[in-house]
């Protein structure tokens, strides 16, 4: 895949939206309603999200706001707030969000490896803390580990393709105990050695049937990769990357899931 790493290190979201605009980058708008409908069943004590890969606190802006990604996009990439200061940018931020915030606003932590995006979310309003850790390398700081009592939901849209099991199993050591897992992840990725880890601790992982667009390939070379991945992986990529997108599917990990009476999970349309 082509690397956005430049635009995850920068001191506010301008680049980042400004880099995958041009490609329709939309993992987190369809996530959105999904994660919020998971929060909203977050029981009393247990009512912290905890965003992996959360980079500037996007998914915390979608979960927590009244506002759409559509709408973030449009913000961050107009003229207004182009010539601004991130010092700036920020001051209008903490009151773009404050005034668009959901009264079931639910705690939200995030860990990245990006400092900056880190401090523009904790800054801004988005999270409430933020832990810049690498997880596949470091055992969790007993500051995270404070902080992860009362997790209820962990989420993710696109940190899976650079995780592994380790950063889970440390997680779930960290917390406590384990707790339901929302994962979009592209097709091009196999989640399989993630999925057995939260089996291991007494989760049962389904998969969704459908799949929703992440972006737009950046050149043949990358799209032919993903046709050639999808492909030995036993997916059909007709109508999907062979029509010029990534494709997500949402992986959704839960303790004795119920299944046909309402709710977001529970009416989760899976494939065996």
């Amino acid at each position: 895949m082509t690397s956005f790493e430049d635009v995850y290190v920068l001191p506010d979201p301008r680049g980042y939206f400004a880099a995958l605009e041009p490609y329709a980058y939309q993992t987190p708008g369809h996530a959105q309603p999904v994660f919020r409908a998971l929060a909203a069943e977050l029981e009393p004590g247990r009512r912290t999200v905890l965003d992996v890969c959360c980079s500037y606190g996007i998914n915390a802006a979608l979960l927590n706001h009244d506002v759409t990604f559509d709408e973030l996009f449009a913000h961050y990439t107009s003229v207004e707030v182009a010539e601004l200061t991130t010092a700036q940018l920020a001051d209008i931020d903490r009151a773009f969000y404050a005034a668009r915030r959901r009264r079931d606003a639910v705690r939200a932590i995030g860990i990245d490896v990006s400092r900056p995006a880190l401090d523009y979310a904790v800054a801004v309003g988005l999270l409430d803390e933020g832990h810049s850790v690498d997880l596949e390398h470091t055992e969790p700081t007993q500051r995270l580990r404070g902080s992860l009592a009362g997790t209820g939901l962990i989420t993710v849209t696109g940190g899976t393709s650079f995780l592994t099991e380790r950063t889970f199993a440390r997680l779930f050591t960290a917390i406590g105990h384990p707790v339901p897992v929302a994962a979009f992840v592209l097709r091009t990725h196999d989640y399989g050695a993630i999925s057995a880890c939260l089996q291991s601790y007494g989760l049962t992982v389904e998969r969704a049937a459908d799949t929703q667009r992440q972006r737009r390939f950046t050149d043949p070379r990358e799209q032919q990769q993903a046709v050639a991945t999808v492909t030995t992986f036993g997916e059909d990529p007709a109508g999907k990357e062979s029509a010029g997108y990534f494709h997500t599917r949402l992986h959704l990990a839960r303790l004795n899931p119920l299944r046909g009476q309402g709710g977001p999970g529970r009416s989760l349309r899976t494939e065996r």
